[in-house]
Order: C-alpha cells, then sequence, then structure tokens
C-alpha cells in the first residue's frame, strides 16, 4: 500500500508497449463498485475471494503489466500463482516513505478508514511486518524510492 505500484505499473505499460491492469481497477469494473463499497457492503473476505478469482482470470491473457493491492500476495496462494505466470516484483519501501504517502490518502484505502492518524505509523509497520514475508517470495525485490523504470525493464527481460 502505498509503495507506488500503479505509478510504477504505468510507467512499464509506457516503455514496454504491454497492456497495463490495475487489479483494483479490474475488480470495481467486474463488481460494479468501490473497493470501499465492497468492503463495507460485503467484507474483507468477500472482496480477497473476488480478488483472488479475478487474478486467476487476469492470469489467463497474454502478456502484461499488473499492479495488484498491497494484500494481493498474502492471501490465497496469490503470490505462489503470480509467480508460476510472470515476473515478479517487489516494490520496497521503508515504513516512513509509506507513511508519508499514505498520511493524505487513508480515505481511499478501506483498510486504513478506521485508523487514527496518530496509530497509522504503527499500523504500516505492523502491516508490513505480516506482510513482507509474502512479497520476499516475488522473482526481484528493488529500492522503490527514486526508482528508474529503465531499471525495472531490464528485469522483464
Amino acid at each position: 500500500m502505498g509503495s507506488g505500484k500503479s505509478t510504477v505499473g504505468r510507467k512499464l505499460s509506457s516503455a514496454t508497449g504491454l497492456n497495463f491492469i490495475d487489479l483494483d481497477n479490474y475488480i470495481r469494473k467486474k463488481e460494479d463498485k468501490t473497493i470501499n463499497e465492497i468492503f463495507d457492503e460485503e467484507g474483507e473476505d468477500y472482496f480477497r475471494q473476488t480478488e483472488s478469482r479475478l487474478l486467476k482470470e487476469i492470469i489467463e491473457n497474454d502478456s502484461f503489466i499488473l499492479s495488484c493491492g498491497g494484500g494481493t500476495p498474502c492471501f490465497f496462494d496469490n503470490m505462489s500463482l503470480m509467480n508460476k505466470n510472470g515476473i515478479t516484483i517487489y516494490l520496497k519501501m521503508t515504513v516512513d516513505a509509506i507513511y508519508s504517502r499514505l498520511l493524505n490518502s487513508p480515505d481511499n484505502r478501506p483498510l486504513l478508514k478506521k485508523i487514527p492518524v496518530n496509530k497509522l505509523r504503527s499500523y504500516i509497520e505492523n502491516t508490513l511486518k505480516e506482510r513482507e514475508k509474502y512479497y520476499k517470495m516475488a522473482k526481484h525485490t528493488v529500492e522503490a524510492i527514486n526508482l528508474k523504470t529503465s531499471f525495472v525493464v531490464k528485469l522483464l527481460g
């Protein structure tokens, strides 16, 4: 969350000519609801099941750049699925960098809506600790601060 996955994905798409798919946008279109509405009306379990089902649907396509949500790799063996079907990249960021990025946009992120600002940094730190074991399963890990698109394009081979 807040590592720049969508921004980097769009830049990679432009640099490579491959189609760009943002998983959250794909879910919004398929469900005809915002991510916040899905979380509020159906709950996180429903969202995660839908996310995994639609990830499997997307992966049936040919070459593309995918930006997934920060929780996607952590459920239903999604990380293994992505590794099996493509080149995965963990955009590694520090807690402080993520905190400064998310501080101004918590309402756009359903998992942050109920987190008070004074607890946001510790929430990010704890969430990153829980999720990093999945992120580290990616085929490549890159420091995302000051990341050059050309460097990531080289990873794609």
